[in-house]
């Protein structure tokens, strides 16, 4: 039986995984290429946000069942089953860039020393598994003793610690005997559901996991733009049919549409698969064609609000693709910054968490853009406020304060997050995406 994980890879897959497994009991190696991120990491510093994670980072460091070290080789030798946590970036054609993959698993097979158990965690096309079988056995020859198995990654940010302890489900895509084994030992620990498929398999679930997530997100926000049309109310429909045990709650909510890294990244990809294989996925097509219309569905919204844009102080609360992240990747909020700073609108940001991160693609440009403190200093003399992101902060606003600050008590909000109702009886305009 195994003894040691290795962890390859230490971003928002690789990190909450090793302090998972370590927090179970296991003995971790965690390693990544990035020098200044481990040493961040072995210090007890998370290098990203992430809700309730930084704690178990230090428990277990100082407990010595995880230790993180920048010599990928030496997590290799010194571990029998190995997670692969590395980035899949998108290509401009929508494939995924599997060179991280690769490049890591040259070093598995450069620093083979006995039989290990290589796991899939980043999100990776079907098929990929071959490939690393067939890398493993160019550079490190054709007796060298491994397994590959797959085992996708279910972690959203912002709750990726209660994803990890408390998961809807686990799965796993093996070829041998001895890994299904394995694994089954390693995720005993959390007694939740196991599917057990064969490699390929487990590949396929996660990328037709989340396209059909992002489906549900365009659907809603279709419904949401007829709804605005004929004089219904969005949340109201979400509810009624959400109530359908077949269709379910979540994913509902509409709004200015999904971003982040995962659901734009692998609709793309699994796009591409099939094109590849020559299968139409017109559907999700039209998915990815609907989520990119919802941005100018949502300047246009504030143009009808305030009529002209120029020169008008704007207030964006929420930059992160979502609440309880610091992460801008693919985060609606850039491109509405773009749009809104070409219409010659004053912005005025804040978030609790993203701030930085934002500060990197616009830095500060007084009046035009300008970083506060709190959602109400950048509400201060606002002609409107714009919802981007859903941060309870937000919906737990005391709005007297908020209307003795902004110069025109107006909200539009990107995120259905806040009731009309209260909005309206606290003298505010309120327009959200597809209400009444």
């Amino acid at each position: 039986m195994f003894k040691t994980v290795g962890v390859l890879g230490l971003g928002h897959v690789g990190l909450p995984t090793a302090v998972g497994f370590a927090e179970l009991g296991w003995w971790v190696i965690g390693t990544d290429s990035d020098s200044a991120k481990v040493a961040s990491i072995a210090s007890g510093r998370c290098p990203f946000y992430e809700p309730d994670l930084e704690p178990l980072l230090r428990k277990n460091l100082s407990e010595g069942r995880l230790r993180v070290t920048a010599n990928v080789g030496e997590a290799v030798r010194e571990s029998d089953i190995l997670f692969v946590c590395v980035g899949t970036p998108q290509k401009p054609d929508g494939s995924p860039d599997l060179s991280q993959v690769e490049a890591v698993i040259r070093v598995v097979a450069e620093n083979l020393n006995g039989y290990k158990l290589i796991v899939e965690k980043s999100t990776v096309p079907v098929q990929t598994a071959q490939w690393i079988k067939r890398t493993i056995q160019r550079y490190a020859g054709n007796n060298a003793e491994f397994d590959v198995a797959s085992n996708p990654e279910f972690l959203r940010e912002g709750t990726a610690v209660r994803d990890f302890f408390h998961p809807d489900r686990i799965v796993i895509g093996v070829e041998s005997e001895r890994a299904k084994e394995w694994l089954l030992e390693l995720y005993k620990p959390l007694n939740a559901p196991i599917v057990v498929t064969d490699v390929n398999t487990a590949e396929l679930i996660k990328h037709a996991a989340n396209s059909f997530l992002a489906l549900k997100i365009s659907f809603i926000n279709m419904i949401a733009d007829l709804c605005e049309a004929v004089g219904a109310d969005v949340t109201e429909v979400a509810r009624g049919i959400g109530l359908d045990p077949r269709i379910g709650p979540h994913f509902l909510q509409a709004g200015i549409g999904y971003g982040g890294y995962c659901l734009p990244k692998d609709l793309k990809a699994f796009i591409h698969i099939a094109e590849e294989h020559k299968v139409d996925f017109s559907l999700l097509k039209e998915v990815e064609k609907i989520n990119e219309a919802r941005i100018d569905k949502f300047v246009r919204k504030v143009q009808q609000a305030l009529w002209v844009l120029k020169d008008k102080i704007l207030a964006i609360w929420g930059l992160a693709f979502k609440p309880n992240t610091d992460d801008i990747r693919e985060a609606p909020s850039l491109k509405i910054i773009k749009r809104l700073l070409d219409e010659g609108a004053n912005l005025r940001l804040y978030d609790p968490a993203a701030m930085e991160n934002v500060k990197q693609v616009f830095p500060e440009n007084p009046p035009r853009l300008v970083y506060c403190e709190s959602a109400i200093e950048a509400a201060t003399n606002a002609h409107a406020i714009l919802i981007v992101t859903e941060w309870d902060e937000f919906k737990q606003m005391d709005w007297q304060k908020v209307k003795q600050a902004v110069a025109l008590p107006i909200v539009v909000d990107g995120r259905n997050c806040l009731e009309p109702r209260t909005l309206r009886e606290a003298g505010f305009e309120y327009y959200g995406i597809g209400r009444k």
